[in-house]
């Protein structure tokens, strides 16, 4: 009778178990479609469109270009700005590859006082094109490759811009990157290698500022 007892017992409280493990599978599976449902975009971004950088508060995408990714914050307003009045909107969605020195907000502010309307007037456009192309490089230079070049040539690696013109890079004490424009204008990179379909986007404290072309 005692066996039979206990038996009773084991089978009720198995019952009682499988019963617990069908909730918990039941509630798993509703959770489960509920996060499906409520959270596609997120679960395709990370699936299908690459590896995803929040810069300034902004979810950049490596599978968009350098125009798509700048043009979604705010800023990067100014730099989009003018480079759609310079005409180069397809040179930074080319292929590429490039690598970008991107101006914020801030850094165009840096510009003397009214160069920047100076810069948007149409008898500008060639110097402003000029001074945007003096802004990328050709090829997918990572902040590695910039600190191997400045180390490999006792602390000064000199870059060839798309515009022809050269930038310096060293590094500070601080161990920052910092480029030198031509007139001895210095910018730090303040973020660096966020990943472009098209090549790759750093950020930069100043607008570096090229020697005029000689005529």
């Amino acid at each position: 009778m005692a066996l039979g007892n206990c038996f009773c017992r084991t089978f009720a409280a198995m019952i009682k178990w499988m019963a617990f493990l069908g909730v918990m599978l039941w509630g798993t599976m509703l959770y489960g479609q509920a996060t499906t449902v409520t959270n596609p975009v997120n679960d395709t971004v990370r699936a299908k469109w690459g590896k995803i950088k929040i810069v300034d508060g902004v979810k950049m995408i490596s599978s968009n270009d350098v125009m798509e990714n700048i043009s979604l914050s705010k800023e990067y307003s100014t730099l989009v700005s003018v480079i759609n009045n310079a005409g180069l909107t397809e040179t930074f969605k080319s292929k590429g590859p490039i690598t970008v020195f991107a101006p914020t907000n801030e850094a165009f502010k840096k510009l003397p006082p009214g160069e920047l309307d100076t810069l948007l007037r149409a008898d500008h456009k060639d110097y402003l094109s000029y001074l945007l192309t003096y802004h990328a490089i050709a090829g997918r230079l990572t902040s590695k490759d910039i600190a191997h070049k400045i180390n490999s040539n006792n602390g000064t690696a000199v870059l060839t811009t798309l515009a022809g013109s050269k930038i310096t890079a060293t590094i500070d004490e601080n161990r920052n990157i910092v480029l030198t424009d031509e007139n001895g204008g210095q910018s730090i990179i303040s973020r660096f290698d966020i990943a472009q379909s098209n090549g790759i986007l750093d950020i930069v404290t100043a607008v570096l500022v090229p020697k005029p072309k000689a005529i």
